[in-house]
C-alpha cells in the first residue's frame, strides 16, 4: 500500500496489538484470475508468525489457495473523517485518519481433523467468554466441521499504516484529537486516543 514514512509503523508489538483488537479482517487472494475477498475472524500466532482462520466449504475462494497461495489479509482499525475546520491555519482540505495493518503471506489448507478442531478451539477461546465448544454433541460438531475449510497463513511481511495527522503541526493534531474526543462515535474516540498517545511519545 501507499506508505509515506511519517505514517509507517514497524514495531511488531503495535501491529500485533491492532491485529488482535480488530481480528475480523479481509482475506484477499486470486481466484480464477481475479481478486477475491472474504471477511473472516482470524487468530494471530505471533510466536510463529502465523494467522489461522476458516471459511465455509461452499465459498469457492479456498479451492484456489493451493494453486495461488500468496494472500493479503487486511486488518482495518479505527478511522475517522477529519474536518479542515479543526485546523489552526487555512486554507486546508478534509482528510481521513485511520489505522490498518496489511499482512502478506502464504496460505496452506489444514485438513487433519484433530488439527482443525484445535484451530477452532483457539478461535473460540479468543472470542468467546461463556460458551464451550466441547459441549456440542460429537456428531453435530463433526458435521459442522465438514462444512468448513480451515487454513493457516505463514506471514512473510507486515505493513502498518497509522495515519494520525503526523504531517500536520502539533497544534493542529491536538485540535483534531480534542474535536474527535467529544464524538459519540467509538471509532472517532479511538483515533483521538491514538493521536494523543502519539503526541505524548514525540
Amino acid at each position: 500500500m501507499y506508505l509515506p514514512s511519517y505514517f509507517r509503523v514497524e514495531e511488531p508489538a503495535l501491529l500485533h496489538e491492532l491485529m488482535r483488537q480488530f481480528g475480523f479482517a479481509t482475506l484477499v487472494s486470486v481466484h480464477e484470475g481475479l481478486p477475491f475477498a472474504t471477511h473472516l475472524p482470524f487468530v494471530l500466532d505471533a510466536e510463529h508468525s502465523r494467522l489461522e482462520a476458516h471459511m465455509a466449504r461452499a465459498n469457492p475462494q479456498w479451492s484456489s489457495l493451493e494453486a495461488n497461495p500468496e494472500v493479503l489479509v487486511i486488518f482495518q482499525g479505527d478511522h475517522s473523517y477529519i474536518s479542515p475546520t479543526w485546523y489552526e491555519k487555512h486554507p486546508s482540505v478534509p482528510t481521513w485518519n485511520y489505522v490498518t495493518v496489511h499482512a502478506y503471506g502464504k496460505a496452506r489448507l489444514v485438513e487433519e481433523p484433530q488439527a482443525v478442531k484445535a484451530l477452532l478451539h483457539r478461535l473460540v477461546q479468543q472470542y468467546e467468554r461463556v460458551w464451550d465448544m466441547d459441549t456440542l454433541p460429537p456428531s453435530y460438531l463433526e458435521g459442522m466441521i465438514r462444512g468448513i475449510v480451515a487454513f493457516e497463513i505463514e506471514i512473510t511481511r507486515l505493513e502498518g499504516k497509522f495515519k494520525l495527522s503526523q504531517n500536520r503541526p502539533a497544534t493542529d493534531r491536538r485540535r483534531v484529537a480534542e474535536a474527535l474526543s467529544h464524538s459519540p462515535n467509538p471509532a472517532e474516540q479511538g483515533i483521538a486516543r491514538r493521536m494523543l498517545a502519539d503526541l505524548e511519545e514525540r
